[in-house]
């Protein structure tokens, strides 16, 4: 069985979508601090598409590919 690849237009959306409220209003998803990150998954990622982002980009940083992130960005840029 072999593992789904992600969706580039998600990708993407990482890289461009705002933080919309928060100590990080106005941050790109991608920029967010892990920290920051580590808390939402301790307290609970919001509902919808927004907390659905969070978790990835939390994912992506758990696991050390932030690198894939700014690939993105700086070709959609």
């Amino acid at each position: 069985m072999q593992d789904a690849l992600p969706d580039p237009n998600q990708l993407i959306a990482l890289t461009t979508t705002l933080m919309p409220f928060g100590k990080y209003r106005g941050w790109k998803l991608k920029d967010l601090p892990e920290p920051y990150l580590v808390w939402f998954s301790q307290q609970g990622f919001p509902s919808g598409k927004l907390g659905e982002q969070l978790q990835s980009v939390y994912e992506i940083k758990l696991n050390g590919l932030d690198s894939i992130l700014e690939k993105i960005a700086t070709k959609t840029v």
